[in-house]
């Protein structure tokens, strides 16, 4: 299984868009707190999170928590522009569960956390200039790169294209 985890985010469309992929890719999603926004049904349901209901959604109180609960449950990846390797080079083709830490909008990780995790921080290569990627859009960059080295496993369907095509 995959995890994405969101070390405390706080714009709601991005945790919508990252809910939306989980849910398309049977990911499961991790939000810790403190939130930048609700996720009572009421909230939810303005948000037009009509995924919401297929998503397997876990609600840590901090960091600390979400560690402890997942201590040894498989390969844990820090995602951040200070990573000194790229995502794409790891191997994710294995039976562990993998999980996927993303930090706040504003600031990313802690320090202290990358600081503990030196070999495994990853990132997303870019030029110079640009600060980072939108967060929905590196979830996506990197959920869907392990699915590809897992042969995208039980998303694989085949069928024939329908409708025409000029």
């Amino acid at each position: 299984m995959i995890h994405i985890v969101l070390v405390e985010p706080e714009i709601p469309q991005n945790t919508g868009n990252i809910s939306r992929t989980c849910a398309a890719t049977g990911c499961a999603l991790h939000l810790i707190e403190p939130l930048g926004f609700r996720i009572d049904e009421k909230a939810v349901r303005r948000a037009g999170l009509d995924y919401w209901q297929y998503l397997n959604l876990t609600v840590h109180k901090n960091y600390e928590e979400f560690e402890a609960a997942n201590a040894g449950k498989g390969r844990m990846y820090f995602c951040t522009t200070k990573g000194k390797n790229t995502y794409s080079e790891m191997n994710y083709d294995t039976d562990e569960d993998l999980y996927f830490i993303f930090g706040k909008e504003t600031k990313g990780l802690p320090e202290r956390i990358l600081k503990q995790h030196p070999d495994t921080c990853i990132r997303i290569p870019m030029i110079d200039e640009a600060r980072s990627l939108n967060l929905s859009n590196s979830v996506a960059v990197i959920a869907y790169e392990a699915l590809r080295q897992q042969d995208f496993g039980a998303l694989k369907r085949e069928g024939e294209l329908t409708g025409r095509i000029d």
